[in-house]
């Protein structure tokens, strides 16, 4: 007698419902992980700059060689993690993570550093779109998966709402590198749990690896951000080199995707306007965020005087925003268009960075907060949205592809975030800081790099040169400030456009 298959019955479909929401929140640790890492370190930035004396240009290549190596090798690694298995790449990635974050917890040197820094970009490209795209094939159904990418997006917030508490903390009772520490107890929870509650997942059909690809990909990448790095130097020629050269080899890469039958990158998504729009919208959202966060952080300890974990509950109610806003979406988008709820969400994010500009220099904390409350409500709005329409635009089978164009377009804006902000932001204090006289060369050299050069000397100097010299910084740091926040301004209203324009078709 044949056994004929049976329909699942209610506790079958809610204990298979059960592991779903399981399987996300095991992978929401890496997403944690991530966004931790990155709001840790600018908090960490003032500890670092005075154990281990990097220069302004170093100061950011410790925060952008991170993400500058993500974004290179996110479509590499997601192309990787179709062909491999995407939990597979997840669990090597998470031992190559926690291992490298020892290393950098005990760097000697501000090169050191950097180089850990890399190290820990090349794995985290293979946590991030194994993440996205097993939560693609995971929840097959539309508001379920909608309601889990914005729970996914919300983590970016969480993280940035823990991240400067638990690392306050820690920096107040231990030295910078044990920020780096909280990778291992985190990942090493994921590697225990995912094998059971996340199920494998890949392409069936996989085309070849291309080298000629990926390595098209990392010059792009590099040379792009060096140079806008380089931008703000007095070496334009410089600049304009690199910028060049990344342009070539970026239009290389998307010709060689053209050609081939079989492209590592789907370029041809991008002529879909809601693919291509949310993609712009994720980035240009990531780079007013983190720029934000780039000169708050530093703004808070180093002018104000709170100490971290201060500073991190300052901008904890943003953060709160960001992953209520996210979640709150999520109703909200099934009675009005998209391309109008980001839009209008990008419209108030605008007006925190406008309150900063008018309020630079005052040494408030309260207006930062209110500040960062308006720039994370849209956010929170525009990530949610922009990750749920770029990974439903494309079959499960192509799930890793898309998931790493949407966090090269995350990564790319942090990159971006930081090497424009941040550079614009260095110069122009180098700029208009002033040392006073009697100085040590060496200590003035350092004084004149960066505002937390310029903290750590002062506090060695009798107390007149200590207040001229930390009353000039601090001038100069929000002059700088004002000039950034102007950009970090049009950045957001741009996207507001973007959304409007090519989400205005997409219904609720």
């Amino acid at each position: 007698m044949v056994q004929l298959p049976t329909a699942p019955g209610p506790t079958t479909a809610r204990a298979t419902a059960a592991r779903r929401w399981v399987a996300l929140a095991v992978l929401m640790l890496p997403v944690l992980l991530v966004s931790i890492d990155n709001t840790v370190l600018s908090f960490a930035l003032p500890q670092i700059s005075a154990a281990l004396a990097p220069t302004g240009t170093e100061l950011l290549w410790i925060v952008d060689v991170y993400p500058l190596v993500l974004a290179g090798l996110l479509v590499p690694m997601g192309s990787v993690a179709d062909r491999v298995g995407r939990r597979r790449l997840l669990l090597v990635g998470a031992v190559g993570f926690a291992a490298v974050s020892v290393v950098a917890a005990f760097a000697p040197s501000a090169e050191a550093l950097i180089a850990a820094r890399a190290g820990l970009g090349f794995f985290g490209a293979m946590l991030m779109p194994s993440t996205l795209s097993l939560l693609r094939n995971i929840f097959t159904d539309r508001t379920e998966r909608r309601l889990a990418i914005a729970i996914f997006a919300s983590g970016f917030a969480a993280g940035a709402a823990i991240g400067p508490v638990v690392g306050g903390v820690l920096l107040e009772h231990y030295w910078w590198g044990s920020v780096f520490l909280l990778a291992v107890p985190v990942l090493a929870l994921l590697l225990a749990l995912a094998p059971a509650y996340v199920a494998e997942s890949r392409d069936p059909a996989p085309g070849p690896i291309d080298p000629v690809s990926i390595g098209l990909v990392m010059v792009a990448m590099t040379t792009l951000v060096a140079g806008l790095k380089t931008l703000t130097k007095d070496d334009p020629r410089l600049a304009a080199t690199l910028l060049a050269a990344g342009l070539v080899a970026g239009t290389l890469f998307v010709r060689r995707q053209l050609r081939r039958p079989e492209p590592m990158l789907d370029v041809r998504l991008f002529t879909i306007p809601a693919f291509s729009g949310s993609v712009a919208v994720n980035l240009l959202s990531v780079f007013s965020l983190v720029g934000f966060v780039f000169f708050a952080s530093q703004d808070l300890q180093l002018v104000i005087g709170l100490s971290p974990v201060q500073a991190g509950l300052v901008l904890l109610p943003g953060t709160v925003a960001m992953v209520v806003a996210g979640l709150t979406v999520v109703r909200v988008v099934r009675r009005v268009r998209p391309a109008r709820v980001v839009a209008a969400g990008l419209a108030v994010s605008a007006t925190g960075y406008l309150l900063t500009a008018l309020v630079a220099g005052r040494g408030e904390a309260v207006w930062v907060s209110v500040a960062f409350v308006a720039l994370s409500l849209g956010i929170g709005m525009a990530e949610t949205i922009s990750n749920d329409l770029i990974v439903s635009t494309v079959p499960a089978e192509k799930a890793g592809a898309a998931s790493a164009i949407s966090e090269t377009a995350y990564e790319g804006g942090s990159v971006l975030g930081t090497a424009v902000l941040g550079s614009i932001l260095t110069a122009s204090y180098q700029a208009h800081v002033v040392v006073p006289d009697g100085v040590a060369a060496a200590d003035a050299g350092a004084a004149a790099e960066t505002l937390g050069g310029a903290t750590s000397v002062a506090a060695g100097l009798p107390a007149g040169q200590a207040h001229a010299l930390l009353e000039s910084a601090h001038a100069a740091f929000a002059d700088g400030v004002t000039i950034t926040a102007g950009i970090g301004c049009v950045a957001v209203l741009a996207a507001a456009v973007v959304a409007l324009v090519t989400l205005r078709r997409v219904e609720s």
